[in-house]
């Protein structure tokens, strides 16, 4: 059984150069999947939102169906390292509520960090997370929690002012203790310029290929969400046409009577009816 990695694990990863994997899991069937094809970092996103409940954004997404998703993941990937996201409202309240809830996702669920959203208005909470024991990944750029007070879900960091800001965010996040960041929807030249700044991972989605791992939601990987896709996104297969052929064949044969044949059932004693007492039924 592979062993879990740990937070010098990939402190260590980005000083050798090696690229970090990370990919969101929401049950566990994908996280036991995941871990089997040698992942480096799930991520219990609040993506499942939008991708598992139906939710039109990540606001509505609440600490208990966090917890309840990444018990799930736990279960299904014991030797994974796995992330929780702070879901809206769980950390920017205060550092006694971000300690609190950040703990929930440690002692409930089993995670081996957290992750939440902000630059220089959540280092305070990074600070106090930390020091009570938890492992903190940041995330800056396009923050999906926060969208609308950036204008949507569209690159950030373009003119000079918000790149510069960016540098001084990553910096500060850094000195306050997270252990990575993610950089989200941002050019590809300030993902590499904030990658050599820091001394911990940046975690990429959207931010090119400088960055020193990257991440995805594995719904968009497998082309299995269809409801909004980023250009950023590339889909190594795509299962939502297959899923909906095999459940179109499914439906013809059950209401055809070819599913289940005999090969699919289980065979009965000669004579049932009369074994269990029961006169022949008239037809007609």
């Amino acid at each position: 059984m592979q062993k879990r990695k740990t937070v010098p694990d990939f402190l260590s990863m980005k000083a050798k150069g090696e690229k970090i994997t990370v990919l969101t899991a929401y049950d566990a069937a994908m996280a036991s999947m995941l871990a089997a094809a040698d992942v480096d970092m799930l991520l219990v996103g609040d993506s499942l939102g939008m991708v598992i409940l139906g939710y039109d954004s990540t606001v509505p997404v609440t600490m208990d169906e966090m917890i309840h998703h990444s018990s799930a993941v736990r279960r299904g990937a014991p030797q994974a390292f796995i992330l929780g996201d702070m879901p809206f409202g769980s950390y920017q309240s205060s550092s006694r509520d971000a300690i609190l809830n950040g703990g929930r996702f440690l002692k409930e669920a089993g995670c081996d960090a957290v992750k939440l959203e902000g630059g220089l208005e959540v280092c305070d909470t990074v600070r106090a997370l930390v020091n009570s024991g938890i492992s903190v990944m940041g995330h800056i750029g396009l923050t999906p929690q926060t969208a609308t007070q950036l204008g949507g879900y569209k690159v950030q960091g373009r003119d000079i002012a918000s790149a510069k800001k960016m540098v001084q965010e990553a910096r500060a996040l850094e000195e306050a203790g997270v252990f990575s960041l993610v950089l989200e929807c941002i050019p590809d030249g300030l993902g590499k310029i904030i990658s050599e700044e820091i001394q911990i991972p940046t975690i990429g989605i959207g931010a090119g290929v400088h960055c020193d791992g990257q991440v995805l939601v594995t719904h968009d990987l497998l082309g299995m969400f269809d409801k909004f896709i980023p250009s950023f996104v590339k889909s190594y297969c795509h299962l939502s046409p297959t899923i909906q052929d095999a459940v179109a064949d499914y439906n013809n044969e059950v209401r055809s009577g070819l599913f289940p044949d005999e090969e699919h059932s289980f065979s009965s004693q000669s004579g049932l009816r009369e074994l269990l007492g029961l006169t022949e039924k008239k037809k007609g």
